[in-house]
């Protein structure tokens, strides 16, 4: 593999802000130094005026998952490339554990779906619905064997994937103490589940009744709930998709009294808010996700929260479904629902434009710093997963995952410039500061501005260690 020195540019980390030359030899970074001599067997790229970040990890993403009749629109294929077009260059993906198999086939099966089409780095998060001795044991021998330790948990969706709490305690207990996490879904199900029925009954059919029926007080105590669990279970837990304050105010709390709790958010909780849900039309659902849209001051605690590190990290949950039926062959999409709020597939696209949106309402707006921001994309998601020194930084020795970032440009976002399968984005005609303009991944150049340099099959599954944020 030939080397390339990233000439100029403004290193920013987690932690620093500096200029220097970054030498990338090997896969790896191999160098940073100020005004670097090279032979000429090295190639320069002149990074003046650019950012020069870490690539994005992206720990919540939904490509090929089968979900009830229907499968998200993104192929690995189109999926990684969509992540690295948006300076995303790892992300963790999702094996689920049917009722008919186990955690160590559900990873195999993940890995052979994946192994042929992914553009850029991945691992994976096992989903867990089931819970015996055998799982347990399963479980274990995917920490010790597969690289994979980290497991979710849903709190929702009674008879599909809903796991009671003894299940989720279990599993807390033992992959706490092997070093791992378990990432929970906290809604009440079973409420939930309730208040669907009796608003389908009352003849409430339209997508604004998703939001109606998923009251953030429900997520706030499926959260509380979830926290003592992994408060008897003495472990650490990882909330997903935090919607709510009713939520946040729990996992704020247990951080101040000591317990390892952490949590991500997600773009498109800082950007939109339930006034979105104010018609009966169809095109809201668009925005039916899991958990709903929450309100303005919702939001405001999210922000609050980002800044002050009782969220460490904002993951996409990209889940895409189409809004046109057939679109790319894609059937029972969001149009499934369209007589039954509650058939909407729930998700949204947003693998693409996590970086670039956050930079123009966070960085921009003033409520994050620029190291901030790299720490809630990257270096934080990579230390809670087990990914980092490898992942999430820019130092020797860490691969040489690299995107250089344009803060001056702008861009125009629309649907059909972006590189995912949806045929929507919730970003629309929404004008944007800054731009990805190059992306390596372990040293080799796959985005040149809009010009396409990597290949399906490229990505490596990247085995896991331990938890390391605390």
């Amino acid at each position: 593999m030939s080397a390339t020195l990233i000439r100029g540019g403004r290193v920013i980390t987690a932690t620093d802000d500096y200029l220097a030359d970054v030498l990338l030899q090997d896969g790896i970074v191999h160098a940073i130094a100020r005004d670097m001599a090279v032979g000429p067997d090295v190639k320069v790229v002149d990074a003046s005026g650019l950012y020069v970040l870490p690539g994005g990890v992206d720990t919540h993403v939904h490509l090929e998952n089968v979900i009830g009749p229907t499968i998200t629109c993104d192929t690995f294929a189109s999926g990684t490339k969509a992540a690295a077009f948006g300076g995303t260059t790892t992300v963790v993906d999702f094996a689920l554990q049917t009722a008919a198999d186990s955690p160590l086939e559900a990873i195999a099966r993940a890995q052979r779906s994946a192994e042929p089409q992914v553009c850029i780095d991945y691992s994976l998060h096992c989903i867990v619905t089931r819970v015996d001795a055998q799982v347990l044991a399963d479980v274990k021998h995917a920490m010790r064997h597969e690289g994979v330790t980290s497991f979710k948990m849903f709190m929702a969706y009674p008879g599909v994937m809903m796991a009671d709490d003894a299940a989720i305690f279990q599993m807390l207990r033992q992959v706490g103490a092997d070093g791992g996490m378990v990432a929970l879904h906290a809604e009440n199900g079973t409420v939930i589940d309730l208040l669907i029925k009796e608003a389908l009954a009352a003849g409430h059919t339209a997508p604004r009744y998703h939001a109606m029926t998923r009251p953030a007080l429900m997520e706030g105590e499926a959260t509380h709930r979830g926290i003592r669990l992994a408060e008897l279970a003495e472990a650490p837990i990882y909330f997903v998709h935090v919607s709510s304050n009713q939520a946040l105010k729990h996992i704020v709390a247990a951080r101040d009294e000591g317990i390892p709790v952490f949590a991500e958010t997600c773009p498109h909780y800082l950007l939109f808010d339930d006034s979105v849900y104010s018609s009966d039309d169809f095109e809201i659902a668009k925005y039916v996700m899991t958990p709903p849209l929450r309100t303005t001051d919702d939001q405001n605690h999210l922000w609050r929260a980002l800044r002050y590190d009782d969220l460490q990290v904002i993951a996409t949950d990209h889940c895409p479904f189409c809004m046109k039926e057939g679109h790319l062959g894609y059937q029972l999409q969001k149009m499934r629902g369209k007589d039954d709020f509650s058939l909407i597939p729930n998700g949204a696209p947003g693998i693409e434009t996590r970086l670039v949106s956050l930079y123009d309402i966070g960085v921009m707006q003033g409520r994050l710093s620029l190291n901030r921001f790299v720490q809630l994309t990257s270096t934080t998601p990579a230390k809670l997963f087990g990914l980092f020194p490898k992942k999430g930084t820019i130092a020797i020795g860490s691969d040489a995952d690299v995107v250089l970032f344009n803060p001056n440009a702008t861009q125009t976002i629309h649907a059909e410039h972006l590189h995912s399968q949806c045929d929507y984005t919730l970003l629309e005609g929404r004008t944007l500061q800054g731009r990805v303009e190059k992306v390596f991944l372990r040293g080799e150049l796959i985005v040149d501005g809009a010009e396409w340099k990597g290949r399906e099959g490229m990505g490596q599954f990247v085995r896991r260690g331990e938890v390391r944020a605390f």
